[in-house]
C-alpha cells in the first residue's frame, strides 16, 4: 500500500501486531516486558537477517530507552530521597502546620488538603507527597469531620490524579509522551493545561457531592480500619525546632524561586527538570548534613539509595516498553540502522499517513481512541508504562488529521495517568490508602465513577479543541 510514495513494509505490520498484542496484554493485567522484546528482537531480525545483530538490538534499545528517561528517573529519585529526611526530620509537619488552622470542617478539610497535595506533588510527586501530608493532616481532618476515606479521596485524585496527568514542574510524564509523539515537551504540557484543569475540575467535585452524600446518610466510617498504617519514624532530636521552622521556610522558597527562573529564563522540558533537580540535591546535602552532623555524609548517600531504589523500581516495567515505542520513530535509525524504505518518515508516521489515506479520520473518533487507549494502558497499575504508547498513537492520529498531535498526546496522557497512576487500579492506590488505613479497593471503587465522568467530559472538550 502505497503512502506519499512510502510502501508499508514488513516492519509497519510488525509494529502494528505487537501494538496490538500490548494492549490486549494490558487489558487482561499482564505484564508486557516478554511482549516488547519479543517486538523489538522481531523488528531487529526482519530488519537486519542478522541473529547477532538483532540480539544486540534488544540490549542496545533497553540503552537507548535509559538513555531518554534518565534524568526523569533520576529526579524523581532525588526528590523521594530528599522526602525521606523531610519525614525523618519532621520538617513536614512544620510545613503543614499553618494549614491544620483552616481544616475547620469536612468541606475545607477536603479542600484544603486536597489542593495542598496536588501543589506539592507538583514538585514532590505525589507518593512521597501522600507520606509528607498524610500523616500530619489525617488526624486534622478525622477531628474536622472528614472521614478517613474521604481525607484518601482528596489526597488521591489531587494528587495522583492532577498533579501527576499534568506533570507541569517535574515534566516526567509530558517528557515521556512527547518524546513517543515526535513534539517538544512545551507542546503536550501547554495543549493539557486545559484538559488537566477540566477533569480536575469535574472528577473532584463529582467525588466532593458523592462524599457528601454518603456521610449524610453515615455510610462513611471516621477512621480507617484496614491493615497496618504506614508511617514513616520522626526524629525529634535530629533538629530544633527553630532550625525545622527554619527549613520549611526555606524549602518552599527555594522551589518558588525554580518556578520565577523557569518562567524569567523561558525553562522548559529537560532544563527545567535540571534546575529544580539541582535545588533537591543541595536541600538533600544540606538536611543530611545538619540533620545527622557527623554521619551526615553516610546519610546523604543512603537517602539516596532508598531515592534510587523507588525511582528504578517505578520505571522498571516502563524501560522494556519506552525501548519498543521509540523504534517508531527516531530511535528505529539509532538503534537498529537505516533499515526502513527510502521515503519513509518513521513507521508511525507512515502508519499514519497511510491511515488517513484509507479511513477518514475524525477529530471525535480520535479523541475517543486515545482515551480508551490511555485507560487500556493504565490498567497495568503504573500509568507509566503505557503513555509511550498512547503518545505514539497520538502521533499517528495527528499526522492522519493534520493538526491536534499535542492535544491527543495529552489526552491520552491523561487517561493513562488518572486510570493506572493511582486513581482506579487498586494496587496504584496503596500509598494514600495505606496512609489514611482504608481498603485499597474500597478507594478504587469510590474514585470509579467521578473519573469515569472526568474523563467523558475531558474526551467532550478535546473534540472541539482538536
Amino acid at each position: 500500500m502505497g503512502a506519499l510514495g512510502v510502501d508499508l513494509s514488513a516492519l509497519h505490520w510488525i509494529y502494528v501486531v505487537f501494538i496490538v498484542l500490548i494492549i490486549g496484554f494490558m487489558v487482561k493485567r499482564r505484564d508486557t516486558t516478554l511482549i516488547c522484546i519479543i517486538g523489538i528482537f522481531m523488528l531487529a531480525i526482519v530488519a537486519t537477517g542478522d541473529l547477532t545483530a538483532s540480539i544486540s538490538g534488544v540490549f542496545n534499545s533497553f540503552i537507548y530507552a535509559i538513555t531518554e528517561l534518565l534524568s526523569t528517573i533520576l529526579i524523581i529519585s532525588i526528590i523521594v530521597a530528599m522526602s525521606r529526611v523531610l519525614l525523618k526530620t519532621g520538617i513536614n509537619e512544620v510545613m503543614v502546620s499553618p494549614f491544620t488552622k483552616i481544616i475547620k470542617n469536612p468541606t475545607l478539610a477536603y479542600w484544603t488538603i486536597g489542593i495542598l497535595m496536588m501543589v506539592i506533588s507538583w514538585f514532590f510527586w505525589p507518593s512521597p507527597a501522600v507520606a509528607l501530608l498524610g500523616a500530619v493532616l489525617l488526624p486534622v481532618a478525622i477531628r474536622a469531620g472528614l472521614p478517613a476515606l474521604g481525607v484518601a479521596m482528596a489526597m488521591n485524585l489531587f494528587g495522583h490524579g492532577i498533579a501527576l496527568s499534568g506533570d507541569f514542574i517535574i515534566q516526567g510524564a509530558p517528557k515521556l509522551t512527547a518524546d513517543a509523539a515526535g513534539i517538544p515537551v512545551a507542546d503536550v504540557i501547554s495543549a493539557s493545561v486545559p484538559l488537566v484543569i477540566v477533569m480536575g475540575v469535574v472528577t473532584t467535585i463529582v467525588a466532593f457531592i458523592f462524599l457528601r452524600r454518603d456521610m449524610k446518610r453515615g455510610k462513611m466510617e471516621m477512621v480507617g480500619t484496614f491493615g497496618e498504617k504506614v508511617v514513616e519514624d520522626v526524629n525529634e532530636n535530629l533538629l530544633t525546632l527553630g532550625q525545622r521552622k527554619f527549613f520549611a521556610i526555606l524549602i518552599p522558597v527555594a522551589f518558588i524561586i525554580d518556578v520565577v527562573a523557569m518562567s524569567m529564563f523561558d525553562l522548559t522540558g529537560g532544563d527545567a527538570t535540571a534546575l529544580v533537580g539541582g535545588t533537591t540535591v543541595f536541600i538533600l546535602l544540606l538536611l543530611a548534613v545538619f540533620a545527622h552532623k557527623n554521619d551526615g555524609l553516610e546519610k546523604t548517600t543512603s537517602y539516596l539509595i532508598e531515592g534510587f531504589q523507588f525511582g528504578f523500581k517505578v520505571f522498571g516495567p516502563v524501560i522494556p516498553i519506552a525501548a519498543f515505542f521509540y523504534l517508531g520513530d527516531s530511535g528505529f535509525t539509532k538503534i537498529i540502522g537505516e533499515y526502513l524504505p527510502a521515503a519513509s518518515q518513521g513507521i508511525v508516521n507512515d502508519l499514519g499517513i497511510a491511515l488517513a489515506a484509507i479511513v477518514p479520520l475524525t477529530a471525535e473518533i480520535a479523541a475517543v481512541t486515545l482515551t480508551s487507549v490511555g485507560a487500556i494502558t493504565g490498567l497495568d497499575g503504573s500509568g507509566f508504562s503505557g503513555i509511550t504508547l498512547a503518545g505514539s498513537i497520538a502521533n499517528l492520529f495527528g499526522t492522519a488529521l493534520g493538526e491536534g498531535t499535542a492535544t491527543l498526546t495529552a489526552l491520552g496522557q491523561i487517561a493513562a495517568i488518572w486510570v493506572g497512576g493511582g486513581t482506579l487500579v487498586p494496587w496504584a492506590l496503596i500509598p494514600a490508602a495505606a496512609i489514611c488505613n482504608v481498603s485499597p479497593f474500597e478507594l478504587a471503587r469510590r474514585n470509579f465513577i467521578p473519573v469515569v465522568i472526568g474523563l467523558v467530559v475531558t474526551t467532550i472538550v478535546a473534540m472541539f479543541i482538536l
